[in-house]
């Protein structure tokens, strides 16, 4: 049976060119959770455009409704849809990493994976780090490491060493942290501030 994160290739992922209204139903604002897609009430089964179907997810700690069809790709939702700009599509395959979030606490690639999948699901972007305007602490490092000189690849490197810095199957020297980050591709060739950035972020959280 196939998973239901599968990061297997989907065709025909933009053949929807439709982008219908988003509802987003918290408690904080939509400046607070930096989305701009348009506040309204949740859909009823009467007013969901026809193909489409209606799904539900928590957006960083936002609850979300909208209407997707069924070959909407998350990342294009995410962008297009959701105004979360921050997550940025790479090679489109899956093999770059520029488009890392977490889906209920695991990284998947956000461009091979359906929308429709994620009815139910707990989704964190880049734009879930920052917490009451402070910087979480791998956002730090990366500041204070120099870990970026494009920048276009760095909150998929952010998402990814978040989950192997959590990850306590994943051995906390530095072979160990470039293994696990080797599916993010950095085109600048960042990657010794990079791995510097995510160990002072391992020992800034130990603290925390």
């Amino acid at each position: 049976m196939a998973d239901k994160h599968s990061k297997t290739p989907h065709s025909n992922r933009h053949g929807d060119k439709a982008h219908p209204k988003v509802s987003l139903n918290s408690a904080s604002s939509a400046k607070d959770t930096q989305q701009t897609a348009s506040l309204e009430p949740p859909h009823s089964a009467a007013n969901i455009p026809d193909g489409h179907y209606s799904i539900k997810f928590t957006i960083n700690s936002t609850p979300c409704n909208l209407n997707v069809t069924p070959n909407m790709i998350l990342l294009d939702v995410l962008r297009h849809q959701l105004d979360l700009t921050g997550t940025k599509k790479g090679c489109d395959h899956g093999q770059c990493g520029a488009c890392t979030i977490h889906v209920n606490g695991q990284p998947i690639n956000s461009c091979l994976s359906l929308a429709i999948a994620h009815d139910g699901d707990e989704i964190t972007t880049i734009e879930g780090l920052e917490q009451n305007g402070k910087l979480h602490p791998l956002q730090q490092a990366f500041l204070e490491h120099d870990a970026y000189q494009c920048g276009y690849c760095t909150s998929g490197q952010m998402m990814m060493a978040l989950s192997v810095i959590n990850d306590t199957d994943i051995a906390e020297d530095d072979v160990a942290v470039r293994e696990a980050m080797s599916g993010n591709i950095c085109r600048c060739g960042a990657y010794k501030n990079i791995l510097s950035a995510i160990q002072s972020a391992r020992k800034e959280m130990k603290q925390a």
